[in-house]
């Protein structure tokens, strides 16, 4: 999709322990692209109904505990229930990265047991792993599970979350970019293209769950969006993640494009535990028009007279990147026909946000020349016309890497207040390289001076860009916890042979005045480790950063030397949740004349 940056991935530095498991039941896929009887009301699909238990399954022991590089057994015994004995053929899924399993024998007579072997390797993950082992016979599947964990003393300071397991020849492995975050009390549920192509979208978006505030992590990929998971869409992009509280539905949207390479429309796929996900909806398109960079937000606010309304912002590309808004009132099951705010503005990238009273807030960029915002008051039923947060003046950055060219990262304090991030150079004499800067809100309409983040001095070669901002709900004001993640480089006059990324992290707790030093969490790593494509490098246009009890917690690409024959090793990691501590390097408001818009940017389709 578009380029986009996204909120701040906030890292843990912590032991690692990923929880994985991927075992979603699949839905028989649609026999082609998803089209709405009429618009507004958009069908789900509906699973099959599951059939009469005639057995049973389980494990013993029902937890295992290795070494990384070893293995071990558990019996997995099954009991008829009802009917004649039958063949019952043995699976499992939600193992840990770098894992295998085998069955001895694979399938069994009802009444009968099979001894399952997992080998780990020395690169599996400490982790603990809920293993979903399945038997099936026709139509009948029965699941038991086995907690697996993983010791592994060479693990460092950061867990691997989630790989490519595509095969595809069209698009590039092992690659993942581009991931989303959203949190729900202690439970953060995270998605990312995977197995991306050079010239748009990805085999597939993932799913990534943790329950536990970031420490472990399940995971696997939505089913029924692409060809390469029982869809029918030539391949999905730009995953956004949102929460719908009165309804208890977690929702993922994704870009879908069709196999002329056009961002076709909209998707949600849904479920209502953030492990187990339903085929998706079309929300938005499958109209013959061109879309891009959509994203996602729901009312949650249970004082709100909108609460339990959801929003999507996407442009539309093929009408000159005009921005809609579309709506859903039943958990994302349906949404309405998509409507322009007034004055029909053009751009890209909006990151909507629920004030507590109900009002919308959505800043977006204007093609890269300004950061601008609009609102709803009542509900979606219409949008107001845009406002100026910013004028933008950013540095190129080098090596010919995507990042965003200064879309925003947006989020929302527990009073409304809202924070928008973005890379610029205004604070740096002749524009040698980026800060990550904000400005605030608490209406929408009217925006604080610009800030920046004293990540380093102005003076220094630091260039920043693609942040991801996170702030603490359950805060506000001037002693709201506020975590930013960014991407950068040590060196901003480097080569595409040189430039050397790194993922860093900040936090501040009192609203952005003062902020702690800055943590690198991963790299330096080079441009040649992360997918290509037709607009450069890849590691994401947006990233995110999601707070959960005072930490920040996100995911992000890092890039590997790679093995196995594959091209690439990039991968999804997570420094786990990092603490917003804040500290006493003070933050600077730009107090110069207004700056001129930069000029506005060709956005070609970067799906």
């Amino acid at each position: 999709m578009i380029r986009r940056l996204r909120r701040p991935l906030l890292a843990v530095a912590a032991a690692s322990a990923a929880v994985l498991s991927i075992g979603v039941m699949q839905t028989p896929a649609l026999a082609g692209p998803p089209v709405a009887a009429a618009a507004g009301d958009r069908s789900t699909v509906i699973p099959k109904a599951q059939p009469s238990k005639r057995f049973s399954i389980s494990a013993n022991p029902s937890s295992l505990t290795v070494t990384a590089g070893q293995s071990a057994t558990a019996t997995i015994s099954t009991t008829l229930i009802s009917g004649r004995p039958q063949t019952i053929n043995l699976s499992a899924s939600g193992l840990p990265l770098g894992a295998t399993v085998s069955f001895n024998p694979p399938s069994v007579t009802t009444g009968g047991s099979s001894t399952l072997t997992i080998s780990t390797s020395t690169s599996t993950p400490a982790s603990t792993s809920t293993v979903i082992v399945t038997g099936a016979s026709g139509s009948a599947t029965r699941t038991t599970t086995i907690t697996l964990t993983v010791d592994n003393p060479s693990g460092g300071g950061l867990t691997l979350v989630s790989t490519d397991p595509y095969t595809n020849t069209s698009s590039q492995h092992a690659t993942e970019v581009e991931p989303d975050t959203f949190s729900n009390g202690s439970m953060i549920v995270s998605s990312a293209q995977v197995g991306r192509f050079t010239d748009g979208g990805a085999s597939n978006a993932s799913w990534n769950t943790s329950t536990d505030g970031g420490a472990s992590w399940q995971h696997g990929m939505l089913p029924g969006i692409t060809v390469f998971q029982g869809g029918v869409w030539a391949r999905v992009s730009d995953p956004s993640v949102a929460y719908d509280a009165r309804h208890g539905m977690w929702m993922i949207a994704g870009l879908v494009l069709n196999s002329s390479v056009n961002g076709a429309g909209v998707t949600v796929s849904r479920s209502t535990d953030g492990i187990t996900w339903q085929n998706p909806v079309l929300a938005v398109g499958n109209d013959g028009q061109g879309y891009d960079k959509e994203w996602i937000v729901c009312d949650n606010t249970a004082g709100s007279p909108f609460y339990g309304n959801c929003y999507i912002e996407v442009d539309i590309t093929s009408g000159g990147n005009r921005i809609v808004m579309s709506r859903s009132t039943d958990g994302g099951a349906t949404w309405s026909a998509p409507v322009s705010p007034s004055g029909t503005p053009s751009g890209l990238a909006g990151q909507p946000l629920v004030q507590p009273n109900g009002t919308v807030v959505v800043p977006y960029s204007a093609n890269g020349a300004s950061i601008r915002s609009f609102t709803s008051t009542n509900g979606g039923s219409s949008w107001n016309a845009t406002v100026l947060i910013s004028n933008v003046s950013s540095h190129p950055v080098a090596g010919g890497l995507r990042d965003g060219e200064g879309l925003p990262s947006a989020e929302i304090d527990a009073n409304g207040t809202i924070y928008v991030a973005w890379q610029d150079c205004r604070f740096r004499s002749g524009c040698p390289a980026n800060d990550i800067v904000f400005s605030t809100s608490t209406n929408g309409t009217t925006w604080s001076a610009v800030t920046r983040v004293p990540i380093d001095a102005t003076t220094s070669t630091v260039d920043h860009f693609i942040p991801g901002i996170g702030v603490d709900k359950a805060t506000s004001g001037t002693s709201a916890k506020v975590g930013l993640y960014y991407y950068s480089y040590p060196n901003a006059a480097c080569t595409s042979s040189t430039c050397q990324l790194q993922v860093g992290f900040i936090s501040s707790a009192d609203g952005g005045a003062t902020w702690s030093a800055p943590h690198t969490l991963a790299g330096p790593f080079p441009l040649s480790q992360i997918a290509a494509t037709t607009q450069g490098r890849m590691v994401g246009d947006y990233i995110s950063c999601s707070v959960t009890g005072g930490n920040a917690v996100a995911i992000f690409a890092v890039g590997r030397a790679p093995g196995g024959g594959l091209a690439f090793d990039e991968a999804m990691y997570t420094a786990g949740g990092l603490a917003i501590t804040g500290g006493t390097a003070r933050a600077e408001q730009d107090t110069g004349p207004a700056l001129a818009p930069q000029a506005e940017r060709t956005h070609l389709s970067t799906l």
